[in-house]
């Protein structure tokens, strides 16, 4: 029997080979979440330099170092108080932080408990959308949206941030993954090129008209455009059908998490508080259960 045969054929093998996939890609994902910033940060310097200085280019000397590589493989990872490079049996997710007792191997100094955070989380929920939708294509969209979301979340409450190089990307994929849709009910995603369209469409106007409207009012500004980004990509993605109740599921959530986070950080309602992870949750349980709750929902003035 093929790998790919016992994979369709043993429904506790896929989920499982899904749990350690997802939390390898998790260890990946940790990297990404920490130095996404980093690059988008020099990136901007430069482009600022560049701007003020339009000649600093021509007079740099000849000799002068070359510039350090700074990138999501290069340089290596390495402890950020005492610079030692983190070896492969390190790089173990979860286990390593369990044998490592939190710390650094080293310096002692202490790792944060958000690596194997962000590597169980990534693991428990790659392995919940290979039990929901099953072995098949639909079932490896189903883990790339969960991973991007994963990351985009982290980043935006690290850094309030929703990276274009992020957003982007998962909207055109979710856009060109429409062409190859199935048969309607046959799988939650890839959705109709209708559906999609006009979800990506939908998605960003939503948020943008609600955020000029909240700006016209209030004079302040409530979110930013990566949250456009973020809910025309789920509408690419999910289709127009799953963006309501998407968001209708981040508002409640981030309201009742906003105010315990204010209330616990002694701030008041000016405090800025990240939606991208609202909204991450929200369509990330609509790629799920999505289809049924609506469902149940229509069925509900049906039954009358």
């Amino acid at each position: 029997m093929s790998a790919i045969d016992l994979l369709s054929s043993s429904p506790a093998f896929f989920i499982g080979v899904c749990l350690v996939l997802g939390l390898v890609v998790g260890s990946f994902l940790n990297v990404v979440i920490h130095r996404m910033p980093i690059i988008m940060e020099r990136q901007w310097r430069e482009e600022c330099a560049e701007l003020e200085h339009p000649d600093h280019a021509a007079t740099v000397p000849a000799n002068a170092p070359p510039k350090e590589h700074f990138n999501l493989v290069v340089p290596r990872s390495a402890c950020p108080a005492c610079k030692a490079p983190i070896t492969a049996l390190q790089n173990i997710p979860i286990l390593s932080y369990l044998f490592l007792r939190g710390r650094c191997a080293k310096c002692s100094v202490r790792i944060s408990v958000r690596y194997p955070i962000v590597e169980a989380l990534t693991g428990i929920l790659s392995a919940v959308v290979a039990w929901k939708l099953g072995f098949g294509w639909p079932a490896a969209a189903g883990l790339v949206l969960t991973w991007f979301l994963v990351t985009l979340a982290f980043i935006d409450i690290d850094t309030q941030l929703l990276p274009d190089s992020l957003t982007l990307p998962l909207l055109w994929l979710g856009l060109l993954l429409s062409l190859f849709s199935p048969a309607p009910g046959v799988a939650p995603i890839p959705v109709d090129m209708r559906s999609s369209i006009i979800g990506a469409i939908a998605g960003y106007l939503c948020l943008w008209t609600v955020y000029h409207l909240f700006r016209l009012l209030t004079a302040k500004e409530g979110m930013g455009y990566g949250d456009f980004k973020l809910l025309a990509a789920l509408g690419a993605w999910l289709g127009w059908q799953m963006l309501l109740p998407t968001v209708l599921i981040a508002a409640a959530v981030g309201a009742v998490a906003g105010i315990a986070l204010l209330a616990a950080r002694g701030q008041n309602r000016s405090t800025p508080i990240a939606f991208g992870p609202f909204l991450a949750a929200g369509g990330w349980l609509m790629l799920l259960f999505g289809r049924q709750l609506v469902t149940d929902y229509l069925g509900l003035f049906a039954s009358r």
